[in-house]
């Protein structure tokens, strides 16, 4: 049994999927042994580990180094069990290979992922090669949920299993699509409103502020946050997203921060990492640009700490037009300033992404 300590050395609001092994793990047998088709039967309390995960906003997937039919099998003949799973992973294929592929097929960070297998073997094998990944024994699956009791859950963490769902359908009609890849987004005919957080979409907020890392500016932490949005001068806004396949929930939030004469600063941009490559988190950025010069700003700031995780982030503000400042004072040592003054053109929107006012969408 691997030694296991949530409270010294797991961090619950990084894990966005669990990664459980089948034979062993999920049930008893090995499946390619059964003289029959029937799968072997699995383990309550491991189904009841799951639906837990997911009633928290944890996704889960399989890594299995079996025959690719165990998958099929699982699919026919125990659909109610398959539906559990997101991007199943069943080939010979190392486990670090088939993480790496969950990972990507879910567009999440790597080291999102927890991998639970019974193989002290295959636990070594993704600990050395994919050294962010935490991997659990099946003994330590009580304490990998007890992690997570007593933690604030939101509306998109309880529906995020459908929403992953739902983004696999999109990724298949995408790859049915015929034509370019800004024909098929304009054809999901997707759409944007912004404005002011509402009481419960804080939480939201505080929750992208922990759980995104590639579209995430600084990565203050959520009490810093909730601090700061209370405090005068500063305003929490928040960002919504439909297409024609359903709504997206809250996808966005930014802090902003309007204490200092002429300027709009913003301690904190954290977009979900579900809509990377859609245009969301540019529209969000150009969006509160237009505000801040509404509001007779003369220059927009954007805190930015630096990670292995935001190049993204990075990339956009600079695109934006952004250029770190030297005029910093009170910034952490880890971060930089990056301003922009607001005379001139601003960025527009993608063309395929409607952009409007909360209270204009909702009017």
């Amino acid at each position: 049994m691997t030694a296991f300590d949530p409270l010294a050395a797991f961090d619950p609001d990084r894990v966005k999927c669990v990664v459980w092994d089948l034979d062993g793990t999920f049930w008893d047998d090995i499946a390619v042994e059964s003289p029959t088709d029937e799968l072997p039967t699995p383990r309550p309390e491991m189904l009841a580990a799951i639906d837990a995960l997911a009633a928290r906003g944890v996704l889960s997937s399989i890594a299995s180094r079996s025959a690719p039919a165990v998958l099929d099998r699982l699919t026919d003949g125990r659909p109610e069990v398959r539906e559990r799973f997101l991007a199943p992973q069943v080939s010979w294929q190392d486990k670090s290979e088939s993480l790496q592929r969950i990972a990507k097929d879910l567009g999440i960070a790597v080291d999102a992922l927890v991998l639970v297998d019974d193989s002290p073997y295959e636990r070594a094998e993704v600990e050395a090669l994919l050294p962010g990944v935490r991997t659990l024994d099946p003994a330590d699956v009580p304490a990998l949920l007890a992690a997570f009791e007593g933690r604030e859950v939101t509306p998109e963490s309880r529906d995020r299993v459908h929403r992953y769902r739902t983004e696999e359908t999109r990724r298949a009609e995408g790859e049915r699509f015929q034509g370019t890849r800004e024909e098929f987004l304009r054809w999901c005919a997707m759409r944007l409103a912004v404005g002011a957080a509402t009481p419960d979409e804080t939480p939201r907020a505080l929750e992208l502020a922990a759980r995104t890392h590639r579209l995430n500016s600084s990565g203050l932490t959520p009490d810093r946050l909730r601090e700061l949005a209370a405090s005068d001068g500063h305003e929490l806004y928040t960002a919504r997203m439909t297409d024609r396949f359903g709504a997206y929930g809250v996808i966005g939030a930014a802090l902003v921060d309007r204490t200092a004469p002429g300027a709009w600063s913003v301690p904190l941009l954290a977009l979900s990492c579900r809509v990377a490559g859609r245009g969301a988190a540019a529209a969000f950025l150009f969006w509160l640009m237009g505000r801040a010069r509404e509001a007779d700003a003369e220059e927009f700031r954007v805190t930015l700490r630096p990670t292995d995780a935001n190049l993204e982030m990075r990339i956009l503000l600079r695109q934006a037009g952004l250029r770190r400042t030297d005029d910093t004072p009170g910034a952490a040592p880890d971060s930089a300033v990056l301003a922009r003054p607001l005379h001139g053109d601003l960025p527009k929107p993608p063309p395929y992404l409607h952009v409007s006012d909360r209270e204009d969408a909702e009017a």
